[in-house]
């Protein structure tokens, strides 16, 4: 049987990507419901366009309770002068509109994960449609795309900007050369406990230089790690070209997750006490954690190991906690 041709992405955008200026607008999704027979998904974009340059695209809110993003996206997109821009910068605050204005980590209208909906589809559910329209429509026109995440409510992270081992290593390398740029406090060599339907793989299997980010976690934001992604998306576009300006040279502490055993998670569910906070150095066979059970008194709590020799990089944030979260994510100095 012959391959069904893909039928052409039922969200409309209300910008033109190829003009130059600057434009604000939606991507519209056509999406009827109770309240609405004939309403739509309207997704806020901002395209800022002018010169010969490169492109690049700027997400944030892939998950809709991770805030930094956000934030410094929507600042970009109201204080961005075409004038100052050699190229294009496609801006989206917020790729998951649904999840992000229910502040929840998936859609609240399919459940949808984002990040782990590509390629997607144009006949899908809502999330599906949306990276179905980043994947055939958006992402061919970038050559850097920096996608914005934190830990959300249920994980805390050192604030780092991040790019993966690649097979590529032109590719691989030009990328850490952006983390470079960003300036987080940490930056780091990332490992993926399932890299299958993520943004980050779509666009690099397309080739594209692609950085993401872990700025904090909670469900919530900080001055500091505002601050850190608002200079961190201004580095990257100074660094790709597109933005005048020097990019701020900024410490950073480089880490790396080598493998698997970066990382733990809960074999019980229960009461939630770290032993170590982000940062603090761990030793393989160190409690990093234990979890007493809700049921009864006097019984011994669950205690949970560092496989590794490392730092915390990651930590389970709540006070309660279910089998099968991850517990902690341990990264060593490279």
């Amino acid at each position: 049987m012959l391959d069904r041709p893909l039928r052409q992405s039922p969200i409309a955008p209300t910008v033109v990507f190829s003009s130059k200026g600057t434009q604000h607008g939606f991507m519209r999704l056509p999406f009827s419901r109770d309240d609405s027979a004939w309403g739509s998904v309207m997704i806020p974009v901002t395209v800022v366009r002018n010169g010969e340059g490169p492109t690049a695209l700027l997400t944030g809110g892939n998950h809709g309770d991770e805030y930094e993003g956000p934030i410094a996206l929507f600042d970009l997109a109201r204080s961005l002068k075409a004038e100052d821009v050699t190229g294009t910068v496609i801006i989206v605050p917020a790729m998951n509109y649904p999840a992000f204005l229910s502040g929840t980590r998936t859609s609240p209208i399919d459940r949808g994960n984002m990040n782990r909906s590509f390629p997607g589809a144009p006949d899908g559910t809502v999330t599906q449609k949306i990276a179905d329209y980043f994947q055939r429509y958006l992402l061919p026109l970038a050559d850097i795309v920096l996608d914005f995440h934190s830990g959300g409510k249920t994980l805390d992270f050192l604030p780092y900007c991040a790019a993966h081992r690649l097979p590529d290593k032109k590719q691989e390398r030009k990328s850490f050369e952006f983390v470079q740029a960003f300036g987080a406090p940490y930056s780091m060599a990332m490992l993926e406990i399932d890299a299958v339907g993520m943004y980050d793989t779509a666009a690099e299997e397309m080739g594209k230089v692609f950085v993401t980010t872990e700025l904090g976690g909670g469900g919530t934001t900080t001055a500091k790690s505002v601050r850190i992604a608002k200079t961190g998306v201004a580095n990257v576009l100074k660094a790709a070209g597109i933005l005048k300006g020097e990019v701020q040279a900024l410490p950073t502490i480089w880490l790396d997750m080598p493998d698997g055993d970066c990382f733990s998670f809960a074999e019980d569910g229960g009461l939630f006490e770290p032993l170590h906070d982000l940062g603090d150095r761990v030793a393989k066979g160190d409690a990093v954690a234990r979890i007493y059970p809700l049921g009864r008194t006097g019984a011994e709590p669950l205690v949970v190991s560092a496989k590794m020799d490392g730092v915390i990089a990651a930590r389970h944030f709540p006070g309660l906690v279910n089998v099968g979260d991850c517990i902690s994510v341990l990264a060593v100095r490279s």
